[in-house]
């Protein structure tokens, strides 16, 4: 373990360039929705899928990496994982039609649904309690500055060349990454001989899948009370309780739910999964308002999210060194409150706001998200057993996935209704991006309150 400590840096190297590709390319093609409308005539809430069906099948599939890090080494699920990320981006790459499009995205997904409990739960493993926060400071960094970027360098890329492009830009560094990932990383989990309940990952997939894809389909249908929605939503919820009865009999779940028992670990999750929605619904909403409202190009409707980008690498950091100072019981309400007062006045925009302005609020946004979501996250991984991290990564990785999904289709939905009951086109989308943020500001609201009643795990223990 000596040996293991001392390669740590070299070890999270690789993991944070894969994992930073893989959550680039959940928000990267919100910049070319626009263009990829046009090419494949298609609507927003059909193309907003590019990002739901990737957010779907993370959420699909984390479910099982505590299965999986179980049964395999870290080295072979590094490796897996690059080969699906690098072959998902190359067929995105040469995608012809809209369908092959998708098919390449669900294929990057199944990469990055490996590849972060993965990271996360080595971080656990390889740092001590007091050093986390820097480290889970530099997964904050990918976590979130990740999707805020994505829109920004696919703006430039898309200013010069084609949204084909876009895939070809990440491959390099997936290539880069498999390569450092194969000369550094070990294992650092015990093997175990489990057996695979397929009756889990069948349930599992059934409650997420139905759960997302109803909230999907809402923007097409035009409501969220449609007959189709409720059905879908209904079958999800079904198939997620029958799957938690099953992991709370079975001798070997599939996801042990004992992390649910831990107080601080679900109040960090329910404040992770509200600052996920945020951030997503955020960066699919911004885009389509500066290019179709404010008539921004895409190069420049991407430089307005850089700065906020920016200013959010270097406040993840911060707040890691933050955290492991103070913890998270003033840091995080303290961040929901920047946020709540950003997105109140982001709710006011319209075709007249000046772009500038979306800058300082994007800025602001981002520097509350980052002293929420790291702090919160590693708060509730802290309280957990050793036996119980691979678990309880899992856990928070599935449903951060599942809530980002969820924030991004609501956000769509909520926008495609609003715009669609418009007679003046640039009226209804105005209305319908502020509707939007409503939304989000009053979860971050909901997430204050919770956020009230956190404590600081370390001074417990």
């Amino acid at each position: 373990m000596g040996n293991l400590y001392e390669q740590r840096n070299k070890i999270i190297v690789a993991f944070l360039v894969s994992a930073f590709i893989g959550i680039f390319n959940e928000t990267a093609l919100n910049m070319a929705f626009v263009e990829l409308g046009k090419d494949f005539e298609k609507g927003t809430s059909t193309i907003q899928w590019l990002t739901t069906g990737y957010l779907l099948t993370l959420g699909i599939l984390v479910p099982v990496s505590a299965y999986l890090m179980q049964r395999f080494t870290t080295r072979q699920l590094f490796t897996v994982s690059l080969v699906f990320s690098i072959l998902g981006t190359i067929v995105s790459a040469v995608s012809p039609t809209f369908s092959v499009l998708l098919a390449g995205r669900i294929i990057q997904a199944i990469g990055t649904a490996i590849i972060l409990p993965v990271m996360m739960t080595v971080i656990l493993l390889v740092y001590p309690i007091h050093k986390r926060g820097a480290a889970m400071g530099k997964i904050g960094l990918v976590i979130i500055f990740a999707p805020a970027i994505g829109p920004t360098v696919a703006g430039i890329v898309m200013d010069r060349l084609t949204w084909h492009w876009i895939f070809w830009f990440s491959l390099p560094f997936l290539v880069i990454a498999l390569f450092i990932g194969l000369k550094f990383i070990q294992n650092v989990s015990e093997i175990k001989p489990i057996k695979f309940d397929i009756i889990s990952f069948v349930l599992s997939t059934i409650g997420f899948g139905g759960i997302v894809y109803g909230f999907s389909i809402s923007g097409e249908l035009g409501s969220f009370f449609t007959k189709e929605v409720m059905l879908s939503i209904g079958i999800g919820a079904a198939g997620l309780i029958i799957f938690s009865i099953r992991q709370i009999n079975l001798t070997q779940p599939m996801l042990n739910l004992r992390v649910f028992q831990y107080p601080m670990y679900v109040v960090g999750l329910l404040i992770l999964l509200v600052g996920m929605m945020t951030i997503l619904s955020t960066m699919v909403l911004l885009p389509i308002y500066l290019q179709n409202v404010l008539l921004l190009a895409p190069v420049f409707a991407g430089l307005v999210l850089l700065p906020g980008g920016i200013v959010n690498a270097f406040m993840s950091v911060v707040a890691g060194n933050l955290f492991d100072k103070f913890g998270p019981k003033k840091m995080v309400p303290g961040g929901l409150v920047v946020v709540i007062v950003s997105l109140a006045m982001l709710r006011t925009i319209d075709a007249g706001t000046s772009p500038y302005l979306i800058v300082a609020l994007h800025i602001a946004m981002f520097v509350g998200i980052s002293l929420v979501m790291m702090p919160a996250q590693t708060n509730g991984l802290n309280e957990l057993p050793k036996e119980l991290y691979q678990d309880g990564t899992a856990v928070m990785n599935t449903l951060q996935q599942v809530s980002g999904a969820i924030g991004t289709a609501i956000a769509v939905t909520i926008m495609s209704i609003t715009a669609s009951s418009s007679v003046d086109p640039t009226e209804g989308m105005i209305s319908g991006v502020q509707n939007s943020i409503t939304f989000g500001l009053i979860i971050a609201i909901i997430a204050l309150v919770i956020a009230l009643f956190i404590k600081n795990v370390r001074e417990e223990i």
